[in-house]
């Protein structure tokens, strides 16, 4: 099935043709040359895409195991841990992936949209995409670095391999963001929404000054003033406005006889997105009555938008909306359960928080094959 890009097309609906498919030009000196050049940079054709792909991991390549050598002084370095070829290597692709995204999204935009001037939010889900792409590359190559520290205990990388291998990194890492970036549709979105939230969660735990952060609540992970908890208020300050930017594009071309049904469904999608970074700027230590007061309203916003969602779209599948339902009682039951003493507030908290974006994950699939069924009548 092919994914329709979050990007609009000109102004008569149309994609600008591939150079391959121009009218053919009289044969001139140096035209092979130029038409050469500009098949490479054609925006319009995959083939072009993939090769910019590459020639973005190239250049990764290049200049990250270049800047490695006055790093290093071409001398061995540790798998993991600070000074290590893993440090590095997953601090340079957090860096290459931002802009690879960056570079990819502005290609994207002269594909479809011909130059046309870029709005502010149009700015901002850029800036979203790009850093939550970078996080999950800093995240994943220190994990990868940290399982291979555990497995090869007391090795150190020489020199030349470490050259190697942090560019590889780097490249491999600008690669999938350019291609990231250029591919963008709804479900590659909520895929990386999902990614970056686990990641985000799993390193603040991990690396908590707290070990019994735990037994307070989530949001504790947020409390200090340390690296993990900057990391966890990142990550849900990020999440929430990738949540808004899912609202504003899953909701765009859904089929049903209610407009002002789909205007609310993304009204009560941009709620929860906006609560959720407020969860992450205000933080529970500082701003306690605050932040139970956008954390509870995410839920609210959620169980509206379950309760309501048959009604405002009617063309969605029965099975989902059931669903839907499940995991609000779900829910609910878990909060009976804390208020009882049964459960934690973090298991409550986690249990609530993963249902809640499975449930937008599964409504962003869901939206999508309703338009598609849509286009096929």
């Amino acid at each position: 099935m092919t994914q329709t890009p979050i990007e609009n097309v000109d102004a008569g609906g149309q994609a600008a043709p591939a150079l391959e498919h121009a009218a053919p030009v009289p044969e001139q000196p140096g035209t092979r040359r130029g038409l050469a050049a500009a098949r490479l940079l054609d925006t319009s054709s995959e083939r072009s895409l993939e090769s910019l792909a590459l020639g973005v991991g190239a250049i990764a390549f290049v200049i990250v195991a270049v800047v490695a050598l006055p790093v290093f002084r071409f001398a061995s370095a540790p798998i993991a841990g600070p000074g290590s070829v893993g440090q590095y290597a997953a601090i340079a692709s957090g860096v290459v992936a931002m802009l690879a995204v960056v570079a990819g999204r502005f290609v994207l935009r002269e594909r479809g949209r011909h130059g046309a001037r870029l709005r502010i939010l149009d700015y901002l889900d850029i800036a979203a995409l790009a850093i939550a792409h970078g996080v999950i590359a800093v995240l994943g190559w220190t994990l990868l670095a940290d399982i291979l520290d555990r497995g090869f205990i007391g090795a150190e990388v020489f020199a030349l391999p470490l050259l190697i291998l942090s560019g590889a990194a780097a490249a491999m890492t600008a690669y999938l963001a350019f291609y990231s970036a250029t591919h963008m549709d709804l479900q590659l979105l909520a895929v990386v929404l999902a990614v970056f939230l686990v990641f985000g969660v799993l390193a603040s735990m991990l690396s908590a000054s707290d070990p019994d952060w735990w037994k307070d609540n989530l949001s504790a992970l947020g409390m200090s003033s340390n690296v993990s908890s900057s990391i966890f208020n990142l990550t849900i300050v990020i999440a929430g406005f990738l949540v808004t930017t899912l609202a504003r594009y899953a909701t765009r071309g859904i089929p049903t006889s209610d407009p002002r049904g789909v205007v609310r469904v993304r009204v009560c999608l941009i709620i929860v997105g906006i609560f959720l970074a407020c969860v992450g700027i205000f933080h529970v230590d500082k701003f306690f009555a605050l932040h139970t007061g956008v954390a509870s309203g995410m839920v609210v916003a959620y169980g509206v938008l379950v309760i309501f969602l048959p009604r405002w779209i009617t063309g969605m599948p029965r099975a989902f909306v059931a669903l839907g339902w499940l995991f609000l009682a779900v829910t609910l039951v878990l909060a009976v359960l804390f208020a009882i003493g049964y459960y934690t507030l973090t298991a409550v908290e986690l249990v609530g928080g993963i249902l809640i974006f499975s449930w937008i994950v599964l409504f962003i699939r869901n939206a999508a094959a309703l338009e598609l069924d849509s286009r096929k009548a």
